[in-house]
């Protein structure tokens, strides 16, 4: 198992001020449906093949935290590089 961090600074103050903004950037990142998502108020619930994650806001930063089994560890860079730039569109609009 492995455990991925990514932190993003942002200006927003809430969460789900960037629903639409986070939905769309991850459907582009993901096209295909390989990744869902849920949202539970204030933290987006994310699960894969393999894996299982939350983004949530803390302290002016998108905090993505994810645990990444088989066959997602595999693909560890790509779906960090993809959940990390999926944040950064979000936190620069």
């Amino acid at each position: 198992m492995s455990e991925l961090t990514i932190e993003v600074e942002t200006s927003s103050a809430s969460l789900s001020e960037l629903r639409p903004a986070i939905d769309a950037a991850l459907k582009d990142a993901f096209p295909g449906g390989m990744l869902k998502w849920s949202w539970e108020g204030e933290v987006i619930h994310l699960s894969g093949p393999g894996a299982k994650g939350t983004i949530v806001l803390e302290r002016g930063c998108l905090v993505g935290r994810a645990s990444l089994g088989p066959p997602a560890s595999l693909m560890r860079p790509v779906i960090e590089q993809k959940v990390r730039t999926a944040m950064q569109k979000v936190a620069a609009a």
